[in-house]
This record gives structure tokens, C-alpha cells and sequence, in this order.
């Protein structure tokens, strides 16, 4: 009878759960692969919508709708400033970012730097400065604060230790005493035998007045946490369900150092839950370690947050992506005049996650384009090689925006100066007007604006050097040609087209009586700009303008007569 009874109170309670759920699961998002993580309340009509949309979680241990959070999605970053931000790291921000803004949600960046000893200076401010260049800035940081802040961990030590005496307290903690040589000799044995090094759990055997009694003494400990059989499966938004038996394979994990700093089991799983934290996107290195991080939770009668991880980031031969390789931190992107955008491109462009896989995608449309669903298990293979054609695309989509260009006007008065001060001969060339024209003519053709003060463009800058003998080894109707093409400037006027000018050019070059056209436009590249090869003569010419053209052109005329 009382079996009955519960079986009867059970299906009262499956059929409230499957009413109150229905809607729930009929609106789920549901994939091959087991991503069954998100259902937009309302469809969302604009990614640039103020709406701030809410979302419904199916998560692991049944739990059908995210009600700790109250629906908001609220994600997180969370580097530890033992290096500075590379490419991975900013792969894992973005993703966090986008997924953020898909629903309306907050981006949060949480600085974990509680290994003190491999600290680097200056990285945790570099990292932020890093996400604001890219276009990506949190909404909550070290920085700018926010209402569950600090966001460093090193000003949380009281919240870890509390947390931890806590677990001690209801005996999911233990006080550890065993020393460093005892726990290198595990070690050592561990390798000597072919097994996988792990604590033996010895210290969780103590009575309870030997441990009063080495507390008293002042000796050195840590905390452990109980890892205990029975792990429950955890479905992932991106690898499905999953189940990891650590206690088999781990000894206990330290959750409290020596020095009083938390490790990361424990750190990440206090912050998540104070910071609200709905969704954790991290790398796929840490799905295994996801089950040990739900025991604790469950310790401390916590509802976790929603997990998936996301797939490495690797070079494009399939080799691990490493901090070693000095090109892959973001701020050698940005010193090589890499743009922001053009980066976030190319990180996406080789993984998945987005409804098309096109070039050129601003960060407005990433967020338009993305699908959780999409995102594969597969790594992402990146190939570097291609981030020329990236910056170009993006420098091109800049140079036809007003407003980017003016900046980039900005920055190219900066680096003329710094590449030609004492060799430019006419200050027009710095104004905006030229080298705005100059930019619109290039664009395309160039992948950064730092190739406009390589020497290959100098003649754009400064007025070239020619001789006599360049000269006549290309014709000796020099003077001629000069002549018919400072009469053409006096036809056209200010108004140059790069179409009509060739045209022009080549009728032009008719009238010459035994230079051929290939070398009346050599000695025109010549005379401009000092090159033997470039932009056509047309372009050239109007890049420099009739004024310009003229005064180079006199130079041929007198160099012509004097010989």
C-alpha cells in the first residue's frame, strides 16, 4: 500500500512536471548531436533589438527550465593572468560574447589569479585592453565593475574559505596534511609502475581528533574534496550527455592550497554560482573535469549552470595551438596592424556555429548568423596564412565606411610622418583629401595600411629620384612625351578617372613616332614614381593629381632638354 501511495504521489508530480514543461520542451531546439540547450521565449527579430530575451535551459539531471537565473542569460571569461590573451583565448571570449548578445544577455569578464607565483605583470590589464580592441568589451569587469563584482579572485579569498569550511563541515571536505616529499614519492611509484599518478585519499581516513590535534600544531594542510561514486550524466549543449567516474580514476582534488588560495575546482564553481552565471562555454580540455565540478555543486545543494564546450582551436596541420608560437597572442596582431575585425573573421570562419561560412563578416552579423546548434565537436583547424585576404576584405568594408576612413586617414598621417619626416618635400600629402583618394584607389588591393610607407608606395609620399640614363635607355622621345602629357593635365583639369585616363594614355601614346606604348608607360611609371613596377600609370596619376603630375613631368621635360 505505501509503495502504491508514492507511486501514485510520483505520477501526480511527472504529470505537473510534464504539464508545466510542455511548452518547454515542444519549443526546444533540438539536434542530432543532443544540443538541447536553448529556446528563445519570443523569436528574436533583430540581433540590435533592446529586448532583452530570455532563455530556457534543458540542462543535466532533468532540469527543464533555468529558474536560479531567472531566465537572463548571463555568461563568462574567465583567464588567469599568468599570460597574455592569445588567439584561443579570444576565440573562447567571442564565442561567450556572441552567445551573450544572441539573448540579450551579459558577457562577463572574471580575472582567475589565484596562482600568485606565475603571475605575469601587466597581463590582467592587457587582457581586458585586448577584448575592448577587438570589439568584444565586457559588460562586467575588473575594469568597469558590475553588481557581483570583485571579478578578480585574489579579492574573493574569504567567499572560497567559506565555502570550503562549509563542504568540511558537512564531510564533503577533508583537512590534508601529507606533505610535498610524501606526495612526490606517490608520484614517482605511480610512474615507475605505469599507473597515473593520484593521492591515495589517505588523509580523508583521519579521526576527527587527530585532526584537531595537527590543527592545533600548526601544521601545514590543505582541503580536499570528497570525490564520490555515482556521478550522474550531464548533457553538454555541444557533445550531448556525458559522465565522467572520476572517483575511479582521480584522488581527492585540492579546493584550498597551503598558501589559502582556492584551486580551480573550486574558484570557478563559487564565482559561477554568486555571478549567476547561466551558461558556461569553455574549451573541450575541461569537459572531463565537468562531473567532478557537479559533485561539488551538488555538495553544496547548489543548481549548476548550463556547460558546453566548445572545440579546440588548432593549427590548420592539427597541431595543438601554443602560447610558444610568438604570433598567436593578439597583441602581436595588433602591432602588425592586424584589424580587430578581420581576427574575429578568421576564428570563426574555421569553426562552426553560424548559419553561413562567408568572408567579411562584421561582428553585428557574427551575432545574426549564430546558431548554438551548429557548433560541431569538431576542432577548429585555423590556417594564419589566410589572414592577409581577411584584413584586406575588412580594410576594404573600413575605407568605404565615412566615418572608419577618417580614422584611418588619422592613422596613416601618423605612420607617413614617422616613415618619410625629413624626405617629404610637399605637405599636401598629408591631407585628408589625398589620402583619402589614395586610400579608395587601393582598396582591394591592399591587406594593411602599413604597406602604404613600404617603398613600394614612397612615391606616393615623397617626389622619386631618376637619372638621365633610365631615361634615354626607355626612348629618346622623352621630351616629347612629357610634353603631350602636361598638355593633356591642361585639357583634363582637377577631374581625373582612372577609365578615361587609360584611354587617353593610349591614344596618347599614338603620337609618340617610335616609342611603343609598353615603354611610353614605363617611362611615365618612371618618371612618377621612380618604379619600375605598381598601380597602373593610370592610378597613379590620379592618386597624385594634376598639380603633382605636373611638377614630376617638368622634372622629365628639363632633364630631357638639358641632355
Amino acid at each position: 500500500h505505501h509503495v502504491d501511495s508514492v507511486l501514485m504521489m510520483s505520477w501526480s508530480v511527472m504529470r505537473l512536471w510534464l504539464s508545466s514543461c510542455k511548452r518547454c520542451y515542444v519549443n526546444s531546439e533540438v539536434t542530432q548531436r543532443g544540443f538541447h540547450g536553448l529556446v528563445a521565449v519570443s523569436h528574436r527579430t533583430s540581433v540590435r533589438s533592446d529586448r532583452r530575451t530570455k532563455v530556457k535551459v534543458t540542462a543535466s539531471r532533468g532540469r527543464c527550465c533555468s529558474s536560479d537565473h531567472g531566465g537572463e542569460v548571463r555568461v563568462r571569461f574567465a583567464p588567469s593572468p599568468t599570460g597574455f590573451l592569445h588567439l584561443g583565448g579570444l576565440r573562447t571570449a567571442l564565442y561567450n560574447y556572441i552567445f551573450a548578445k544572441t539573448y540579450g544577455g551579459s558577457f562577463i569578464l572574471r580575472l582567475e589569479d589565484t596562482d600568485q607565483s606565475r603571475l605575469v605583470p601587466g597581463a590582467a590589464e592587457s587582457i581586458e585592453d585586448m577584448l575592448e580592441w577587438a570589439g568584444i568589451p565586457p559588460d562586467e569587469s575588473p575594469r568597469r565593475g558590475g553588481p557581483v563584482g570583485p571579478y578578480l579572485q585574489s579579492q574573493r579569498l574569504d567567499l572560497y574559505n567559506q565555502t570550503a569550511l562549509q563542504l568540511v563541515e558537512s564531510d564533503h571536505a577533508y583537512y590534508c596534511f601529507c606533505s610535498t616529499q610524501r606526495l612526490e614519492l606517490l608520484k614517482k611509484e605511480a610512474l615507475k609502475t605505469g599507473q597515473t599518478p593520484r593521492y591515495d585519499n589517505r588523509c580523508r581516513h583521519l579521526r576527527a581528533n587527530q585532526v584537531q590535534e595537527k590543527l592545533a600544531q600548526g601544521l601545514p594542510h590543505v582541503i580536499r574534496f570528497r570525490l564520490e561514486a555515482g556521478v550522474e550524466p550531464f548533457e553538454d549543449l555541444i557533445f550531448g550527455w556525458n559522465r565522467h567516474e572520476v572517483a575511479q580514476v582521480e584522488g581527492d582534488p585540492v579546493v584550498i592550497k597551503a598558501d589559502g588560495f582556492p584551486t580551480y575546482h573550486l574558484a570557478n564553481i563559487v564565482d559561477d554560482h554568486y555571478m549567476k552565471i547561466s551558461h558556461v562555454l569553455r574549451g573541450s580540455e575541461w569537459l572531463i573535469s565537468t562531473s567532478k565540478h557537479l559533485l561539488m555543486y551538488r555538495a553544496l545543494g547548489w543548481q549548476p549552470p548550463t556547460f558546453g564546450h566548445l572545440p579546440l582551436l588548432m593549427n590548420k596541420d592539427g597541431s595543438k595551438l601554443s602560447k610558444r608560437q610568438g604570433d598567436i597572442f593578439i597583441q602581436s596582431f595588433q602591432r602588425d596592424g592586424v584589424l580587430p575585425e578581420a581576427l574575429l573573421d578568421i576564428t570563426t570562419n574555421c569553426g562552426s556555429g553560424f548559419t553561413t561560412n562567408r568572408m567579411g563578416r562584421r561582428i553585428d552579423e557574427l551575432i545574426s548568423e549564430f546558431s548554438p546548434s551548429k557548433i560541431t565537436t569538431h576542432s577548429a583547424l585555423l590556417d594564419l596564412e589566410k589572414l592577409p585576404e581577411f584584413n584586406r576584405i575588412h580594410l576594404q568594408q573600413r575605407i568605404e565606411d565615412k566615418e572608419q576612413c577618417h580614422l584611418l586617414v588619422k592613422d596613416l598621417q601618423g605612420q607617413i610622418q614617422l616613415a618619410y619626416t625629413a624626405e617629404i618635400q610637399d605637405k599636401e600629402v598629408l591631407q585628408e583629401d589625398y589620402i583619402s583618394r589614395v586610400l579608395h584607389l587601393r582598396k582591394g588591393h591592399i591587406s594593411s595600411l602599413r604597406e602604404l610607407v613600404t617603398p613600394g608606395y614612397s612615391y606616393l609620399w615623397v617626389r622619386p629620384s631618376f637619372s638621365h640614363q633610365q631615361v634615354t635607355a626607355l626612348t629618346s622621345e622623352a621630351q616629347h612625351i612629357a610634353s603631350l602629357v602636361l598638355r593633356l593635365m591642361e585639357e583634363r583639369g582637377e577631374e581625373l578617372a582612372v577609365d578615361h585616363l587609360s584611354k587617353d594614355l593610349k591614344t596618347l601614346a599614338k603620337q609618340a613616332k617610335s616609342t611603343k606604348y609598353r615603354e611610353v608607360m614605363k617611362l611615365l611609371r618612371l618618371a612618377l614614381s621612380g618604379l619600375q613596377q605598381g598601380p597602373s600609370v593610370a592610378e597613379m596619376m590620379v592618386s597624385l593629381g594634376p598639380t603633382e603630375i605636373s611638377h614630376r613631368l617638368q622634372k622629365l621635360l628639363l632633364l630631357s632638354q638639358a641632355s
